[in-house]
């Protein structure tokens, strides 16, 4: 009998990126068929799961395919049935670094905040 080396495929255990998840070579459960059906029957969603089952995950993969990272999503499911032509910009709010707020004005400003470094990463003046 033959010995053959096992080629392992790692565990994305805390990658909340799909470019790491796809450039890595890790295993990855492909939902862009869920996706797909979310982008063309929804308007609006309200994601709430338990912390560590894909939120960010999720958001990133979103994120990616609007911003037609066409790239990533070679041999899954959305691929084919994707307009990559047309690229759509994409403003993310992250509030996991942020802690707890104490007012609405907390809240408010973080928001500012980040609205604020888009614009900038975008070459517009904030306004």
């Amino acid at each position: 009998m033959a010995a053959y080396p096992l080629r392992m495929a790692m565990l994305p255990i805390g990658l909340t990126s799909l470019r790491e998840i796809r450039g890595m070579d890790c295993y990855y459960v492909d939902k862009t068929d869920h996706v797909r059906r979310l982008v063309e029957r929804g308007k609006y969603y309200f994601l709430s799961r338990p912390r560590r089952f894909g939120k960010t995950l999720l958001v990133d993969t979103l994120q990616k395919l609007f911003e037609g990272s066409e790239e990533l999503f070679r041999g899954l499911a959305i691929h084919d049935g994707w307009d990559w032509s047309a690229c759509h910009p994409v403003v993310r709010l992250d509030f996991s670094g942020v802690g707890h707020f104490d007012s609405p004005d907390g809240v408010r400003g973080a928001v500012e905040a980040q609205l604020a470094a888009t614009e900038r990463r975008a070459g517009l003046e904030p306004g």
